[in-house]
């Protein structure tokens, strides 16, 4: 059934004069005379076939059931503003998003073109574990390092993904590596954040190094650039290197997983989960991983 609304100018004339007690005070506001406004209102009073206000000497007073109505249209009212400010104020404002180097680099940055206000993005990137205080971290949405609530934000795991071992070509044709024990021998980029060596040595079956040759990094991004590099072999997610192995800049190592976790979620203001510009993007970033998942599929299917 479709919708049986008054008349909106009729709405707005009430609204106006129940919230300032004065036909000449809506007036003013909204750019009419009074007499118009005592004419909208006679219209809405005949729609809605009740009196909405009523005359006590000088005063002009609500009726009962004016006031009841006037609360509920003001609130309406209230919220319809503001959903149109937010749409016409994201036409042109630029969006900020805070995340790690590494998701910018290889997983963000190369797909903002298919976003369609990618251009008015503006990337801010942490050393550490993105800040999800909104009140200081000058952002609108964080791609958060896993998935811990934080009160007062929306957090939604957004990226799964397991781990192998990575090396790059030259290295791995150096030292002629054949089989996981051939890893004992290397370096192994080693990562403070969420080392996890040795649960994928003993998926392997391959007993852990008490003591692996190899720095330490205070994150993945960090130990995977260093492999790029032939520095030795890291432990890669696989959602973030997966274009890197198809650019030939890394080779992977073994059949051999870690199992799966939550690497990174999104993460905005909980009051703001009605913004335009965060629920396109939030909905982009999950368009994306099907995309993803599609051309998993495709490639599969061509075997």
């Amino acid at each position: 059934m479709g919708r049986k609304l008054p008349p909106f100018a009729a709405v707005r004339a009430f609204e106006a004069a129940a919230r300032h007690r004065s036909f000449k005070q809506a007036a003013e506001e909204l750019c009419l005379s009074p007499s118009a406004i005592s004419h909208q209102i006679r219209a809405l009073e005949d729609y809605l076939d009740t009196a909405l206000f009523e005359r006590k000497g000088n005063r002009l007073e609500l009726t009962l059931t004016g006031h009841g109505y006037a609360g509920k249209l003001t609130g309406l009212l209230d919220e319809f503003d503001d959903s149109t400010r937010r749409i016409k104020q994201a036409g042109t404002r630029n969006f900020r998003v805070l995340c790690t180097p590494g998701f910018a680099a290889r997983w963000l940055v190369p797909r903002l073109d298919r976003l369609s206000f990618g251009d008015r993005v503006r990337l801010r990137v942490s050393t550490g574990a993105p800040s999800t205080d909104f009140s200081t971290n000058d952002s609108d949405l964080v791609i958060q390092w896993g998935d811990e609530p934080v009160r007062g934000v929306n957090t939604e795991p957004f990226l799964k993904s397991h781990r192998y071992p990575v090396i790059s070509p030259a290295l791995k044709q150096r030292e002629n590596v054949q089989s996981p024990k051939d890893l004992l021998r290397l370096r192994l980029m080693q990562d403070e954040t969420d080392d996890a060596w040795d649960e994928w040595f003993t998926a392997a079956g391959v007993t852990p190094p008490e003591s692996p040759r190899g720095p330490f990094f205070p994150n993945c991004e960090l130990a995977t650039t260093a492999a790029e590099q032939g520095l030795g072999v890291s432990l890669a997610y696989h959602a973030m290197v997966s274009s890197t192995l198809a650019a030939g800049r890394l080779e992977r190592l073994f059949d051999t997983v870690t199992l799966p976790i939550v690497i990174y979620s999104i993460a905005y203001p909980s009051a703001r989960s009605g913004d335009s510009m965060i629920t396109e993007f939030r909905d982009w970033l999950f368009a994306e991983l099907e995309r993803d998942n599609a051309d998993k599929l495709r490639l599969k299917a061509a075997e």
